[in-house]
Formats: structure tokens, C-alpha cells, sequence
């Protein structure tokens, strides 16, 4: 087993490769994607890419949010949304924790959320909340709440949900972000089967039994940009293989190729250890040196 350091490391690298990996490759239906072994952060000859003029190895607003909650957690010492909210707003401003300080893509809901923000809106109150605002924008970028949190089950459940109501405030988004931050916890914690152990200490926690019940019974895995989806394409490419093998097979869905491959990197990272990411994505990422203090400081 990697040890916990191997793991913290190879979670937020896997992340952040996971999300640059899928940026080429965004939008373009299963069919068009690459077999899995011409997919790299540079794709093939021919291959009609997404965001055409970012260069390969960039990470997206899924790997920079990521980095703006690791960044808060660790200046503030606990989860204090505001300061989260001013972050997530100085990235679409003024490229704050962007590759290369380049922001190129943006979801629907964060947008509104930082439109309300902007206006004085507590941050609390800021994420949409109707049922067709559950897209995944808090979920891609919570994993390092799971890697910095020390406190109990119920506490990280709680800030788990509480992260995700900045950007999305509806329960199913909350409750994804719960399961998948468990999910997180339990792998770290060598449980034997850490998704089910993860799903029990929700449902422990959570009073929503019918929205939980929805997410656990969905079969759906076509890498969208549903909350739900996205949880679900995880949960299934996590059993194609190694960390390679997995961030290859969640962009082969197609669809939100980024965000599919970072919220699958991120887990595939913690659960090998950063000693199973091919080296060649290591050195591809840019910008390496922006997260590296980051997570110096959360080891």
C-alpha cells in the first residue's frame, strides 16, 4: 500500500493531470475520441481539439478551483466559504491558481454564482438550487477537502455539502460531493471496500434518503456534465486498471472529458500513490511550480 503522503501527492497530481489530459478532447462524443493508446496531453495528428489555443498540459477551472479550496484551507485553517468565494473570483478575474494564469472555460452555475457573489450575495446563498442546476462544479474540485480534513465523518459530510453551495445548492450536488469526499476518506483509511463503507457513513449522516437513493441507483456512465453522471462515470472507470488506464478511460466517454478524468484522476491517485502517474504526464503538466508550495504545505 502507498504511503499516505504517496497518496496525498498522487491524488492532487492525479487530479490536475486527469483534468489537462481531458482539455483536448472536451465536448467531442465517445465516437470521436482517440483509441486509448494515441489519448495524451497532446492528441494525435488530425484530431480536431477543444480550446485549440491552449497549450496541451493546461489545466482547467476544475484543477484551478481545486487549487483555490486548497489554497483557502490552508491559509484559514478551517473551511470559510467567503474566503473561498473571493478566491474562486479572483481565478475568473485575474487568473489566480490557472496554468500559465489562463482561464478558458467556465460552468453555467459558477458563473451565475459568482455573478450573485459579485453583488453582495453571503456565498452561502450564492449557488443556484433548482433541480436542473445540479451540474459538477463543486464536485471537481472538493478532493482536497478530504485530503486536509482531520476532523470527524460527520464534519467532513458537513463541509463537504458546504463547499458545494457557493457554486451548486441543490441537495443531489451536496450529497455527491459527500460520497465522493467519503470515498476519498476511506481509501486513505485502507477500508476494504471503501465505497460502500463511504455510502453507509453518509447515509448515516444525511436526512435526504430519497435524492441519496437517486444517486446510488443511477446506471448511467456517458462522462456529461450531471452530477450524477459524473459521480457514476467515476465509480465505473475506476475499474479499468491503473491510474493510466482509468483517467484513458473516462475520457474515451466523452463529453466533459476534463472534469470526468480529474474527479476519476484524483481518486485513481490517491488510491495508487503519485509513483503510478507516468512520469512523461508529470513532466507535461504546466505550471507544475504554482501548486507545488500547496501541497509542500498540506504534506
Amino acid at each position: 500500500m502507498p504511503a499516505a503522503s504517496e497518496r496525498i501527492e498522487g491524488a492532487l497530481w492525479g487530479l490536475l493531470i486527469g483534468d489537462a489530459l481531458g482539455v483536448p478532447y472536451e465536448f467531442h462524443p465517445p465516437f470521436r475520441i482517440p483509441a486509448a493508446a494515441e489519448i495524451e496531453l497532446e492528441p494525435p495528428a488530425g484530431f480536431s481539439r477543444s480550446h485549440a489555443r491552449v497549450p496541451p498540459g493546461t489545466w482547467s477551472d476544475d484543477g484551478a478551483q481545486a487549487l483555490c479550496l486548497l489554497a483557502s484551507l490552508l491559509y484559514c485553517g478551517r473551511l470559510d466559504i467567503e474566503d473561498l468565494m473571493r478566491r474562486i473570483v479572483n481565478w475568473y478575474e485575474h487568473g489566480y491558481m490557472a496554468a500559465d494564469g489562463l482561464v478558458f472555460d467556465i460552468g453555467t452555475q459558477t458563473s451565475r454564482a459568482l455573478t450573485a457573489f459579485r453583488s453582495g450575495t453571503p456565498a452561502a446563498e450564492c449557488g443556484p438550487r433548482r433541480e436542473s442546476d445540479n451540474g459538477n462544479g463543486s464536485l471537481m474540485r472538493v478532493l482536497p477537502l478530504a485530503l486536509w480534513h482531520k476532523g470527524s465523518d460527520a464534519d467532513l459530510i458537513r463541509d463537504s455539502r458546504l463547499q458545494s453551495v457557493i457554486t451548486h445548492g441543490h441537495v443531489r450536488s451536496q450529497l455527491c460531493c459527500a460520497l465522493y469526499c467519503m470515498w476519498a476518506r476511506r481509501i486513505m483509511q485502507d477500508d476494504p471496500d471503501p465505497w460502500s463503507s463511504a455510502v453507509a457513513a453518509v447515509r448515516s449522516c444525511a436526512s435526504e434518503s430519497r435524492e441519496l437513493d437517486l444517486i446510488l441507483q443511477a446506471r448511467t456512465f456517458g462522462g456529461s456534465g450531471y452530477v450524477v453522471d459524473s459521480l457514476s462515470s467515476v465509480r465505473h472507470v475506476m475499474n479499468a486498471g491503473s491510474y493510466e488506464q482509468v483517467v484513458k478511460a473516462a475520457i474515451q466517454l466523452g463529453n466533459d472529458t476534463d472534469t470526468t478524468a480529474a474527479i476519476a484522476g484524483g481518486i485513481a491517485g490517491l488510491r495508487d500513490g503519485a509513483g503510478a502517474i507516468p512520469p512523461r504526464w508529470r513532466e507535461g503538466l504546466r505550471d507544475a511550480a504554482l501548486f507545488q508550495p500547496l501541497l509542500a504545505q498540506l504534506l
